[in-house]
């Protein structure tokens, strides 16, 4: 069944204030109990305790992350979540700034059954190392 574009909209509005909230539980929440994600064709992190993991990752090496929602595009049961993220690399303390998007395959309750996440690993590799 489609899903309301409007309400994905708002889910992923919500979805990025969570990320800026630092909290990790907060980003898990918008998951199903079962959901996953993969990043760059990683390791899967399966369940809300792996997604705990991920974005506790994120925070660790991010401590200041600010996420923006660029753009969300729905299609039945599917949306791409496109984002930007800055802040400064906890190790090196570079600027960061990496784009990149999540491809979303949502449940009827808007919690996030699936998703394949999408950087360039690379630049952001050379951003934490530059200067």
């Amino acid at each position: 069944m489609p899903i309301d574009p409007n309400a994905v909209a708002k889910m992923a509005q919500d979805y990025t204030a969570a990320w800026n909230s630092k909290s990790a539980a907060a980003v898990a929440s918008h998951y199903a109990e079962d959901g996953q994600i993969i990043i760059n064709r990683g390791e899967p992190w399966k369940g809300r305790s792996g997604i705990v993991e991920m974005a506790s990752g994120f925070y660790a090496d991010v401590p200041d992350l600010s996420l923006v929602c660029d753009e969300i595009r729905c299609a039945g049961s599917h949306a791409v979540y496109v984002w930007t993220f800055t802040g400064h690399d906890a190790k090196t303390g570079n600027p960061l700034k990496v784009r990149g998007w999540e491809e979303w395959e949502l449940g009827d309750d808007l919690k996030v059954k699936a998703s394949l996440g999408w950087y360039d690993a690379d630049d952001y590799a050379r951003q934490v190392g530059a200067g």
